[in-house]
């Protein structure tokens, strides 16, 4: 069965609700966005997240001490680089990762080769910020990965009504969603609900 991942959480009521609705990850957004929060904020959310619900730390271009004291302070389960990191970077932290791209065209694809990570998540290219625009990409481009689907993420501008279409194209470990279940620029317990319910009875 596909995981689940809901990103860009910032309040209690919406984490339980992901998780009571069967979230398999919750992304909580570190790098300058409209989500963005604090490490003491996010602190306080993991308080009521249980262990089998993984936590994922949201970053762009951060320093090493960033990455760490997060990690540790929240404590994080994975570390999501959403930037230029280089590869060597993510190495030699040696934390549990997921390397997200932007895809716009194939060479983008290709760059996920050079990465040895826990995951690879594939996302539409950001507007103001790195990713959640609530845009899809081309999926079709997906078809030349050289990557096992196992450690496939896919994001961009999924919610209810197109995920199991996205799902049947890519066949990917998980899907991960923020806008698509939000309404008005905030979370809806609602939505979360039925993105989860339509990406996890497809299979």
């Amino acid at each position: 069965m596909t995981k689940v991942k809901i990103c860009g959480l910032k309040e209690k009521v919406h984490v339980h609700c992901a998780v009571a609705a069967g979230a398999n990850f919750l992304g909580f957004v570190f790098a300058p966005s409209k989500r963005q929060i604090s490490i003491r904020k996010a602190c306080e959310l993991s308080q009521i997240v249980p262990k089998h619900v993984k936590k994922v730390g949201v970053f762009v271009n951060p320093t090493e001490d960033e990455v760490k004291e997060a990690f540790e302070k929240v404590p994080l389960d994975f570390i999501q680089y959403h930037g230029n990191e280089e590869p060597t970077f993510i190495e030699k932290l040696g934390l549990p990762s997921i390397k997200a791209f932007s895809i716009r065209e194939l060479s983008d694809v290709e760059k996920a080769s050079k990465y040895n990570v826990d995951y690879y998540l594939f996302d539409a290219p950001g507007t103001d910020f790195a990713g959640g625009s609530g845009k899809a990409f081309d999926w079709s481009l997906l078809d030349q990965l050289s990557i096992p689907k196992e450690k496939v993420i896919l994001a961009g501008g999924l919610n209810a009504l197109n995920v199991q279409q996205a799902i049947a194209a890519v066949h990917p470990f998980a899907v991960d969603v923020s806008s698509g279940v939000e309404q008005d620029g905030k979370k809806n317990c609602e939505l979360i609900q039925s993105f989860i319910q339509a990406a996890t009875t497809l299979q």
